[in-house]
């Protein structure tokens, strides 16, 4: 087989896949990507079992056809210190090298067999629906860092997507922290609801940082698997199985105290704050009232404290609440708008936290975040 191809357009496309990879694969034929012509494409995928990804280039220089797996991180790390110049490559089936060749050098590598490489199941029954890029992307973007990492309740592991009739859903929760975003853009005849893991997802909003498209999906909840497919990309993902937590029954209903503050202060105060609370509580203190807002953290320990008085808008009867510092911090950190609402109850159950204005009006946003105990 041989193929010209410009070295920066392959660079783009090879390190669109790569995120798929695994660092510690139980399978060495993993650590390479699979290189493959038919007519005029070259058609490069990467996979770590879970989830494989491919991208397609179109190629007007092209003999033979076949496929080969070739060392990703040697191809990589040679594509990233080269200009913008044609590749001749020359794959070598018989004695198993690669090679390839620009202006001034030529390089070479092993190649191997195609026939271990792990091929993609065709997605039974498939359902499928069309999703804005951007919107996709924020979805993801929204939720995936409220995502749980204890392996004995893995569905808390991935993202729950559910389809319906009115709007799509996604829903993340480690039990401390909920966030739920959903957009009225989407819309399925039948309901479904879907676990997406957390590592493809999380490549999947880094690759489309930048398109602007729509996203083709189709999923199967047969096979339990999902395709994304958009440009010139394709991403092949296993779903996670089992039943999601009924998230809805954790978020409280009736919550009379509202605090409405400006996001940048607050989330600066919750940082500086961060750095005076305990380091096994993360704890810090809102004290509500007509006088506004007073944070204090304190590591006794150390003989650390802080306060801040924030200004803001507060109705209701003043109260007392304890978070944890680095989960509060997170969710503001995650919201873009200029002013947010925390909505209470009670200092022992769940306070909500919202934007004070929609980003769009198809998007509705909402975390939830657990009160700790006060212990000062």
């Amino acid at each position: 087989m041989k193929f010209i191809v410009s070295s920066d357009l392959l660079y783009r496309n090879l390190s669109a896949i790569s995120g798929v990879m695994g660092s510690n694969s139980t399978m060495p034929i993993l650590d390479n990507f699979l290189v493959t012509i038919e007519g005029n494409q070259l058609k490069l995928t990467a996979s770590d079992l879970e989830s494989t990804m491919t991208s397609v280039i179109e190629l007007e220089n092209v003999e033979g056809e076949g496929s080969v797996a070739v060392p990703a991180k040697i191809l990589l790390e040679t594509l990233k210190l080269m200009p913008d110049m044609p590749l001749v490559f020359a794959i070598d089936t018989e004695n198993n090298i690669v090679k390839f060749t620009s202006a001034n050098g030529e390089y070479g590598a092993p190649c191997f067999p195609s026939d271990e490489y792990p091929q993609v199941k065709p997605i039974q029954e498939p359902q499928s629906f069309d999703i804005r890029a951007t919107v996709l992307q924020r979805a993801i973007s929204k939720t995936i860092f409220a995502t749980g990492n204890d392996e004995l309740r893995p569905n808390m592991m991935g993202v729950l997507c559910e389809l319906s009739s009115d709007c799509v859903t996604f829903v993340a929760t480690d039990a401390h922290k909920l966030v739920r975003y959903r957009n009225t853009e989407v819309k399925t005849e039948d309901f479904s609801s879907l676990i997406l893991p957390k590592k493809p997802l999380a490549h999947l909003k880094n690759v489309l940082t930048n398109y602007t498209d729509t996203v083709h999906i189709d999923y199967s909840q047969t096979t339990h698997h999902i395709r994304f497919v958009f440009g010139n990309v394709e991403l092949y993902s296993s779903l996670k199985e089992g039943k999601y937590p009924n998230y809805e029954q954790v978020i409280p209903k009736d919550n009379p105290k509202i605090l409405t503050i400006g996001r940048d202060e607050f989330l600066k105060s919750i940082r500086r704050l961060g750095i005076y609370s305990s380091q096994s509580t993360f704890q810090v203190r809102l004290s509500l009232g007509e006088t506004g807002l007073n944070m204090t953290a304190e590591d006794m320990d150390f003989s650390y404290k802080g306060a801040e008085n924030i200004q803001c808008e507060y109705v209701g009867e003043p109260m007392e609440i304890g978070f944890n510092s680095r989960f509060l911090r997170e969710m503001v950190e995650n919201l873009d708008a200029e002013t947010i609402q925390m909505s209470f109850s009670k200092p022992s159950r769940a306070a909500l936290i919202t934007p004070a204005t929609q980003h769009d009006e198809n998007e509705d946003v909402l975390m939830l975040i657990m009160p700790v105990t006060l212990n000062y």
